[in-house]
Formats: C-alpha cells, structure tokens, sequence
C-alpha cells in the first residue's frame, strides 16, 4: 500500500507520521519527501480495521491537509515513464555501470540478440557492441560523450556513448555509469533526408558496402552522362533496370522520357509495333500510333532482355542505330530519331553471337558502354543493409512498424546462396513481413523452398578431404532439390543419373519425405 501525503512545511512534521506507523508496528518499505509539500510512504498491505484507525490519526496530525492512497511512489511512476520510454525506442539502447557492465537494455536488444534480459544484464558491454573500449573510456579522468562507429551483431552502427554524472556534495559530481545509443545507417540516412529534402543523386539509393556493387556504381556514373548505347550485363535480379534508369536520370536526358521494352515477353510482331508504332490505315485501324522510338525521342529507351529479340526485330534494330530513323508498320515515311538505347541481358551476348543466334553488327553496336551487375552472392556486405531497406520500404507499404532482425536471421540472410539475388530477397521479405506477428523476424520467418540455406561455399581454408567435401555438396544438393522432386524418377532425370542411383544416394544420406522439411 502507498499513501500521499499532503501537508505544510512545518519542522517534524515528517517524524510525526513515522510515530504512528511504529505504533501499529508497520513495516516502512519507503519513503519520499516532495519538495511541493507531499509525503509519500510505501509500506505492506494492512488490514482495513487497521487501515481505519491509522488514516483519522495521520489526519489529526497539526499541519495535515489530506491523506489518500496512490498507485505509485514518485520513483516508481518515474521509473516505469522511464521504462516504457525506453522500450518503444526503435534503436538499441545499453544503460551500463563504471565497470560496464550492463544494468538495463531496452526491447530492440533483447529482441535482437534472441536472448532475455536477464541473459543480458551484469554482462560487459563489450561481448556485444564492438569496435570501441568502453573501461578505457569510463577510468579517464575527463569523459565526455562520445560518437563512434562499432558493431551490434555484425551490423554497423553509430553509437552515441553519455557519460552519467551524480551529485557528489555541494558542487562536485562522480561518474555513475553510461547510457549507450545505437543507429544504424539506414536510420541515420532516413532521418537525414527527412531534415535535407533536396534532389539526390540517381545513385544514392543503391547499397554499396560491397566492393563489387561500389565498383559497378563507381562505372554506372561515368558513364551515364555520355550519350553512347549502354550494354548491362547480370544475372536474373540483381537491378540491372534499376541502375539502367539512374543512368538515365544522372544523364542529359533526365528532362526526356525513361520508357522500357521487354523483349522476351511479347510476340515478335507485337514487339515490333511496340517498338515502330504504325501507320493510320494498318491492321484496318483508322488511326496511327506512335512508337516507343517516337513516345522516347530526346530520353532514353531500355530494352530488356536484349539476347531474347528474334533475329528480324535484330535486323530492324540495327538498321534504326545506322541510320538514325525507322519507318512505322505499314507507313513508307521515315522518321528520325534522337533516343539513347540501354540494353540490358542476363545471358552471354559473345557467346550467341559465336553461336550464330545473335547479329555480330548489332552486339557491337549496342556494346559501346558496358556494365556488369554483380550477383548478390557477390554482395555478401549488402545483405543485411538491403534487407533493412526492404523491411522498411514493405512495412510503409503494410501500415506496420519496422520489424528488426534477429541475429539467427542474420547469419541465416548471410549464409543463403540468393540464386534469385536481390529480387529473391525482396520478396521474401515481403512475406515474412506479411505473415510476422511479433517485432521481429527470425530465421524460421523466411521461407525460402527453392534453395536450401544450409547451402554454403567451401572456404580456400577448409579442412577435409576432396572427397569429404565432395558428399557434403552432393548431400546439399540432393537435400535442396528433394522437396520439388520427391519422386526419385524426377530427381533422377533431373541428374541425368539412374533411378537405382539416386535411390542409393537418397539412401546413404538419409534424405527422404521424413527428415526432409516440404
């Protein structure tokens, strides 16, 4: 039970109230003096007979003006503000002793080291913020704050470090311990922008920790600018479109228009009209249309999946780069044009064009500027800041608030082959996000049944035999396809091995519809 006590300010008034607490033997937990002329006192639960004859004496006491009961002592109502503070912080935040050891953490910790609090609490600091000495920082004899970058499960983070001073005495203070706050870049990019709303650069938006991904926006920017054909090289996924339009928007056509053909994806003569537009009178239509070529005079013209244009649209497309003009279907007029073309393929152009299946003019009419996109298995520092992009960018999206990763999730994103690269991750972001009922996303969340994340990739510095290593990759293939061909005919054609083999390896492995999760 607490009571509030309200009162004037008259020497021993105080005393007074703890004389009759002693003389019903009350057992006093606490005791608060407000300098706004309140009492406050926290003491065991009593009986109500008791209770009725201690409330008139407190009342009877020269100089009382009210006695009622509170749910909280002022430390504690402060303490639970404070505690709840605190845990709706989106960015970790570590409270630690002199001896840095920790004392409280809020829900974006706990949650993301997977761990309680009181796993975490009388812990160093430094087991899990790296990258900066917290004992050198609090025995100096002078702290002062600190920002610094460290790490926080092997992610980055700039931490802001507060020294805590308590009274000592009249005038002097001593170190009591620290408060330790954490943002990561993409909250320190977001908040950021919201205060600098200017034009960014096309490029900005692209994670580039990786030294492949630095490297290829590094090229992307040289030569945006120039007005030559650009030719975007990389696997199914990984942004080829993305960094084709951030060329265009750096470059002197950012003013024209960004329009795009995907030229695996329609028949040849729908691609063709799409492409030249058509004359009024054609296909018994009245009017004309215009073409892409026209629709993007002075911008920029993107053809997607350039490897899969039939050879006739290659040899119209040729033509139109010799010339400068085209003719619409069905029309004997030319047109000029003013376009600058971007191709992008995921296939190997020399080698279709060494095959026969792709015009050699063509390829090094297109292949004047060239990029190559990496893969995101190429992109290992990549991962985590896209996937803490992607999960703000869908939770917009889901009306939601961000949701943190958790250290399993992490290594489990970094481990993950990505043989979709950077969609693939999108997207299952997108459904972990979709379905998640928690604050943050684990390992389990990410459902991901065309790969099998214990896929991994053997280190120059392994140890084992060829042939150990050998089964080991054999068993994770086998393991990863078995779910999508459970029939071990399937799997066999799909080996290119015989039905008795497959089974005997199924077999020697262990891999079958029981440990093998559908």
């Amino acid at each position: 039970m607490r009571l509030e006590i309200s009162c004037q300010d008259r020497l021993g008034i105080t005393q007074d109230v703890l004389d009759i607490l002693v003389a019903h033997e009350i057992d006093l937990r606490g005791i608060e003096i407000d300098v706004g002329g309140k009492i406050f006192l926290n003491f065991p639960n009593i009986e109500f007979a008791d209770f009725q004859h201690l409330m008139p004496k407190i009342r009877r006491i020269d100089g009382i003006d009210d006695v009622k009961t509170t749910p909280f002592m002022p430390a504690e109502r402060e303490r639970n503000q404070l505690s709840a503070i605190l845990q709706t912080l989106p960015d970790p935040v570590f409270s630690i002793d002199t001896r840095s050891q920790i004392l409280m953490c809020n829900e974006a910790v706990t949650s993301g080291l997977e761990l309680n609090l009181t796993d975490i609490k009388r812990t160093e600091l430094d087991e899990w913020v790296t990258g900066f000495n917290f004992h050198r920082w609090l025995d100096a004899d002078d702290i002062r704050p600190q920002s610094i970058k460290v790490q926080f499960i092997q992610q980055d983070y700039l931490a802001d470090i507060l020294p805590i001073h308590v009274p000592d005495g009249e005038d002097g203070t001593i170190i009591a311990g620290a408060v330790v706050m954490l943002k990561s870049e993409m909250r320190l990019g977001q908040q950021f922008s919201a205060f600098h709303q200017t034009n960014t650069d096309s490029f900005d938006h692209f994670v580039t920790h990786s030294p492949a991904m630095t490297k290829a926006v590094r090229e992307a920017r040289k030569i945006a600018d120039l007005d030559a054909p650009i030719l975007i090289f990389g696997e199914t996924g990984t942004g080829k479109e993305m960094i084709a339009k951030a060329c265009h928007q750096a470059s002197r056509r950012s003013e024209g228009e960004f329009l795009a053909l995907n030229c695996a994806s329609l028949p040849d003569s729908v691609a063709e009209t799409e492409l030249f537009g058509y004359a009024a009178g054609a296909f018994n239509q009245p009017e004309g249309k215009a073409g892409l070529l026209e629709l993007a005079a002075g911008g920029t013209l993107l053809l997607d999946e350039i490897a899969d244009m039939s050879s006739q649209l290659q040899a119209k497309l040729l033509r139109v780069m010799e010339h400068g003009e085209f003719r619409r279907v069905g029309d004997d007029k030319p047109v000029s044009i003013d376009v600058r073309f971007i191709c992008t393929t995921c296939r190997d152009l020399g080698q279709l064009v060494e095959e026969g299946r792709f015009r050699k003019e063509l390829y090094y009419r297109l292949n004047v500027l060239s990029l190559v996109m990496p893969s995101l298995k190429e992109r290992r520092p990549d991962i985590v800041p896209l996937a803490e992009a992607f999960i703000v960018q869908h939770s917009s999206k889901l009306g939601r608030r961000p949701a943190k990763l958790s250290k399993s999730c992490v290594e489990f994103l970094q481990q993950y082959p990505w043989p979709g690269n950077v969609r693939q991750l999108q997207n299952a972001l997108f459904r972990a996000l979709s379905l998640l009922d928690g604050k943050e996303i684990t390992k389990e969340d990410i459902q991901l049944p065309s790969c099998a994340p214990s896929m991994t990739y053997i280190d120059e510095n392994f140890e084992g035999t060829l042939d150990e290593e050998v089964k080991k990759f054999e068993r994770d293939m086998l393991r990863r396809l078995y779910p999508s061909y459970p029939s071990t005919r399937q799997l066999a054609k799909k080996l290119g091995l015989s039905h008795t083999a497959i089974a005997n390896k199924l077999r020697e492995y262990g891999i079958n519809k029981a440990t093998v999760k559908f």
